[in-house]
C-alpha cells in the first residue's frame, strides 16, 4: 500500500526524519517495501502566469508568449503547447534551471535550462508540462494549475514534490492498517503522541425531499450491518480539489471524478470501502443478497461475468445485480460526469462472504483486498458521514435520511483476554512494567482491566487477529520495540546422542549412485489415476487432498513410485533408453490425517540395458541385477544367511519376477519388474521397481559385529549338483544346507544351473560350491566327507533331490 508522508503527518508528526519512521514501521511488522520522493530531483522551477501569447513569425505551431514570474519584467517564452492560453498558470522553468531527464547517457541525471533562439526569437526559459517535471502527463500540453496558485512559488513546494511515498507491505492480519488512520494509529502508540483525527460533521442538514431507498438484507450473516444515503441536487461543475486529488494519486489511485474520488479518498483516509450508485437508475427497493445461479452482472470495468454460482454477495434492485458486495460495482448504476443524484453504501461483510469471491473471476480491488482480511465493524456509520460531509460542502448537495440495517448477534464479538504479567516475562525474556504494558494496550485501542496478576484485555473492532494472550505478547513486545529487548544466548540442555539417520542413509544414496542411479526428490503428492494403476490391498487405503494444488496432484502417494514413475516417462519421452533413479522420503497410507501412517523408505526404478551403450555385447537388466542393486544397501559383514526372499503377491508386479525382501524374518519391502499390463498402461518397456522401509536397514547397518580373526587353516572346496523339483526354491535349499552344515560352512553359492534333454521334465540340475573352514585346526578329509555327506543327506531327507555324479 502506498500512502503520501505528508497525508501521515496531518495525522501524526512526531520528530522524526522520514528514514527514521520508515524504520520504526518496519520494526514494528509493518515493512517498508520503497520510500521515494513524489518526483525526481529538479530546480528552477516556479509558478508562472502567462499574460500574452503571440503567433511565432516563421513558425505556425510555436507561440510567442510573455509570463509573469513575480520578477520587474516578464519573460518572453517560446512555446509550443496546444493549451497555452492568456491567463492560464503553468510551471515555469526559469534559465538556470535543472530539470530531470531519463538519458543518462552523459553522466549527468537533468538538462540546464538555457537563454535560446527558436526560429530566430529568444526565449528564455521554458513553459513545462506535467512530464517535464517528473508527473504523470493526462494531457498533452502545458500542466495548468489552478487560478490562486501564487505567482513566482517554487513549484516544488507549492505541488509538495518533496513529499515522500513510503510503500507499506501490509501482512495478511493487518487489515486494520489499510488506511492513513491504520498507519497513524500505529505511529502514534509507538512514539507515544497523541492522533490529530479530522472533525467529522455527524448532523448535515437532511433534505425534505428523501430519495434513500428501502433496504432488505437477506444475507444477514455475511452483511449484519449495512447502510445507505442518498445525497440530491449535487453541483457536477466543480472539480477535486487539488488537496484530494494530490492525496490520490500519490496514494497510487488514478483520479476520476469528484464523487469517485471521495470514496476513494475515505477508503484510503479510513480503510472503509464505500460505493456510489447512481440513483436515477436505480429500480425500487435495495436488497442484500446471495446470487442466484446464472445471473449475469456487468462490471464497471465493462468485465461481463457470465455465471453466477450462487455463494456470491450482491446488491441488487428490483431489475437485478447491481454490484458484487465488497468487490465491484455494476455499469448500469455506475456514477458518471453527469450524474447529480447518488445513493451512498457503507457497510461490514463477513470476511468469508468475500474472500476467494474477487479472484474467481479475475479481480482484485482495494475494497475486495480490504474486506478479505476484515474491517472495523463499527466504521461504516463515521465514514459515510466523513464521505457526505466532504461531498455537501464542497458541491452543495442535499443528503436525505440515513438507512440503517443490522444485526448485532452476526457482528463480530469481542472476547476478553486474559494475559498473565509474568507470562510477558517468561515468552520476551525481559522484566516489562505493567504500566508500559496498559500503557501500550490501550493506545493500541484495547480495553485493559487489571486485576491482580493479569490483564484483561478486549479487542477493538478493527482487530480481527487478536484471540490468544501470546498475540497481546506481540503487541507488547513490538510497540515496546525489539531493538530495546537485549540479546541472550538461551540456556540449552545440549544432548550428545549423535542420531546417525541422515549419514547412514547417505551411505545407502552413494552406494546406489555408483551403481548407476541418480537421485530424484519430487512433491509427496500422486496422482489418483496412477495410484489406481498400482492398488493392491496390501498397501493400505489412499488419502486424498482437501484442496490439492492441481489435478495431477490430488493424494498422498502409498508408495514412492507413484513419484518415480512419471519421471521415467518423461525421460523415456525425451530419448533417454537408459533410465536409473531412487527417492528417499515417505509413504503415506490411511483415508483420514488421525489414521494416516508415514513410512520413511526408498524406492528404485530402473529401465533400459545393464550397461550404457558399448561395442560389446551389451543385455537387458533382469531380476537379479535388481537383486544386485538391493543387496548393495545391505552391511559388507551381514550374515547372508540372514536374508531372505518370499515370492510376491502385489498385483501390480509380475508374478514371476517380483519378490519381498525379509531380514531377520522382518518384512523390509519388495522388488521385481512391473506388471507388464501395468507398465503398457503407463507406455513402458519392461521396468524395475523396489521399494524398502529405511527403518529396518538403518537398524541393520547399526549393528555392532564382532571383529574375528581369520583362520589360519586352509579352507576345502566341495560342489554337489543335485536334481530336484523346479518348484523348491534356491533360497529354501540354501536354508537346508546351512542348517545341515553347522558351524564348519564358511561360505556357499550357487554355480550351475541346468535344464535340458538330460533332465527329467519337472526338475533341473543345481550345482553349490560349499567351502568348509575350521578356524582351529586342519579339516581332515574324513571331517569334510561327514559334513558334505549331512548335507545330501538333509536335502534328499527334506526335498527328494537326487545327486548326481557328473
Amino acid at each position: 500500500m502506498k500512502i503520501s508522508e505528508q497525508w501521515l503527518r496531518q495525522w501524526v508528526n512526531p520528530n522524526n526524519t522520514s528514514e527514521q519512521l520508515a524504520e520504526q514501521l518496519t520494526m514494528a511488522g509493518l515493512e517498508i517495501d520503497d520510500r521515494f520522493a513524489v518526483a525526481r530531483a529538479f530546480s528552477g522551477v516556479v509558478v508562472g502566469e502567462v499574460i500574452s501569447v503571440e503567433p511565432h513569425p516563421d513558425a505556425d505551431k510555436l507561440r510567442v508568449t510573455q509570463v509573469n514570474i513575480g520578477e520587474s519584467e516578464p519573460l518572453q517564452i517560446v512555446c509550443g503547447a496546444p493549451n497555452v492560453t492568456v491567463g492560464m498558470k503553468a510551471p515555469v522553468a526559469t534559465v538556470g534551471a535543472v530539470l530531470p531527464s531519463d538519458d543518462v547517457s552523459n553522466g549527468k541525471s537533468g538538462f540546464k535550462i538555457k537563454k535560446s533562439k527558436l526560429r530566430g526569437v529568444a526565449s528564455n526559459g521554458m513553459l513545462c508540462g506535467a512530464s517535464e517535471i517528473d508527473l504523470v502527463d493526462d494531457i498533452d500540453g502545458l500542466l495548468e494549475l489552478p487560478e490562486d496558485a501564487p505567482i513566482g512559488t517554487d513549484i516544488r513546494d507549492y505541488l509538495g514534490l518533496d513529499n515522500q511515498i513510503l510503500d507499506i507491505s501490509i501482512t495478511p492480519n493487518r487489515g486494520d492498517c489499510f488506511s492513513v488512520r491504520g498507519i497513524a494509529r500505529e505511529i502514534s502508540v509507538i512514539n507515544d503522541l497523541p492522533m490529530q483525527q479530522p472533525e467529522i460533521a455527524t448532523d448535515v442538514a437532511v433534505a425534505d425531499n428523501d430519495a434513500t431507498p428501502a433496504v432488505t438484507v437477506s444475507a444477514i450473516e455475511a452483511c449484519p450491518r449495512y447502510l445507505l444515503q442518498s445525497i440530491s441536487s449535487i453541483d457536477r461543475s466543480i472539480d477535486t480539489p487539488k488537496w484530494m486529488a494530490d492525496a490520490l494519486v500519490q496514494s497510487g489511485l488514478r483520479s476520476h471524478n469528484f464523487l469517485v474520488d471521495v470514496t476513494n479518498y475515505v477508503l484510503m483516509e479510513l480503510g472503509q470501502p464505500l460505493h456510489a450508485f447512481d440513483a436515477d437508475t436505480i429500480q425500487g427497493d435495495i436488497v442484500v443478497r446471495l446470487a442466484q445461479p446464472a445471473e449475469t452482472l456487468t462490471l464497471l470495468n465493462e468485465q461481463t461475468i457470465i455465471t453466477l454460482t450462487g455463494d456470491e454477495l450482491v446488491i441488487a434492485d428490483d431489475e437485478g445485480v447491481l454490484a458484487l458486495a465488497g468487490i465491484m460495482g455494476g455499469k448500469r448504476s455506475s456514477v458518471t460526469d453527469s450524474t447529480t443524484n447518488i445513493i451512498l453504501e457503507s457497510a461490514f461483510f463477513n470476511p468469508l462472504a468475500i474472500a476467494a469471491r474477487a479472484r474467481r473471476f479475475g479481480l482484485h480491488t482495494d475494497a475486495s483486498q480490504r474486506f478479505e482480511r476484515g474491517v472495523d465493524f463499527e466504521l461504516p456509520a463515521l465514514a459515510l458521514a466523513r464521505a457526505v460531509d466532504l461531498i455537501t460542502s464542497v458541491t452543495s448537495g442535499q443528503a436525505g435520511q440515513i438507512v440503517k440495517v443490522e444485526n448485532s448477534e452476526h457482528l463480530p464479538a469481542r472476547t476478553p483476554i486474559t494475559l498473565p504479567i509474568s507470562k510477558v516475562r517468561e515468552v520476551v525474556g525481559i522484566e516489562i512494567e505493567p504500566a508500559v504494558m496498559v500503557r501500550i494496550l490501550t493506545q493500541l485501542g484495547f480495553e485493559v482491566v487489571q486485576q491482580a496478576e493479569s490483564l484483561i484485555c478486549t479487542p477493538p473492532s478493527y482487530r480481527f487477529d487478536m484471540s490468544i494472550r501470546e498475540d497481546l505478547i506481540e503487541e507488547i513486545a513490538r510497540i515496546y520495540g525489539y531493538d530495546n529487548i537485549p540479546s541472550v544466548l538461551p540456556h540449552l540442555q545440549v544432548s550428545m546422542d549423535y542420531d546417525d539417520t541422515a549419514d547412514l542413509t547417505h551411505e545407502m544414496k552413494l552406494a546406489l549412485v555408483n551403481n548407476g542411479y541418480m537421485e530424484a526428490i519430487s512433491f509427496s503428492f500422486s496422482d489418483a489415476k496412477l495410484e489406481t494403476l498400482l492398488d493392491d490391498e496390501a498397501l493400505g487405503e489412499v488419502l486424498a487432498l482437501a484442496n490439492p494444488i492441481s489435478s495431477d496432484l490430488a493424494v498422498m502417494r502409498r508408495t514412492l513410485l507413484s513419484s518415480l514413475l512419471p519421471c521415467v516417462q518423461y525421460n523415456l519421452n525425451r530419448q533417454q533408453p537408459r533410465v536409473r533413479f531412487f527417492e528417499t522420503g515417505l509413504s503415506f497410507v490411511g483415508q483420514s490425517v488421525s489414521d494416516l501412517v508415514q513410512t520413511p523408505s526408498m524406492a528404485l526404478v530402473a529401465v533400459g540395458d545393464i550397461w550404457d551403450e558399448q561395442a560389446y555385447q551389451n543385455r537387458a537388466l533382469d531380476f537379479y541385477d535388481l537383486k544386485h542393486d538391493i543387496e548393495q544397501l545391505l552391511p559388507a559383514q551381514i550374515d547372508r544367511a540372514r536374508v531372505r526372499y518370499e515370492r510376491s503377491q502385489l498385483a501390480f508386479l509380475h508374478p514371476g519376477q517380483s519378490a519381498k525382501l525379509y531380514i531377520d524374518d522382518i518384512y523390509v519391502g519388495w522388488l521385481g519388474q512391473l506388471h507388464p499390463s501395468t507398465a503398457k498402461q503407463l507406455d513402458l518397456p519392461a521396468t524395475w521397481v523396489a521399494q524398502l522401509s529405511l527403518a529396518p536397514l538403518l537398524n541393520l547397518a547399526r549393528e555392532q559385529h564382532d571383529i574375528t580373526t581369520p583362520s589360519k587353516f586352509p579352507q576345502v572346496r566341495r560342489d554337489i549338483a543335485i536334481l530336484v523339483d523346479t518348484e523348491i526354491s534356491l533360497q529354501t535349499l540354501e536354508s537346508t544346507v546351512r542348517r545341515a552344515a553347522g558351524a564348519l560352512l564358511s561360505d556357499m553359492w550357487l554355480f550351475d544351473v541346468y535344464q535340458g534333454d538330460k533332465v527329467p521334465t519337472g526338475q533341473r540340475s543345481l550345482a553349490f560350491a560349499l567351502i568348509w573352514q575350521d578356524v582351529s585346526q586342519t579339516l581332515s578329509d574324513e571331517a569334510v566327507k561327514t559334513a558334505t555327506d549331512k548335507v545330501v543327506h538333509a536335502l534328499i531327507e527334506q526335498h527328494s533331490v537326487q545327486l548326481r555324479d557328473s
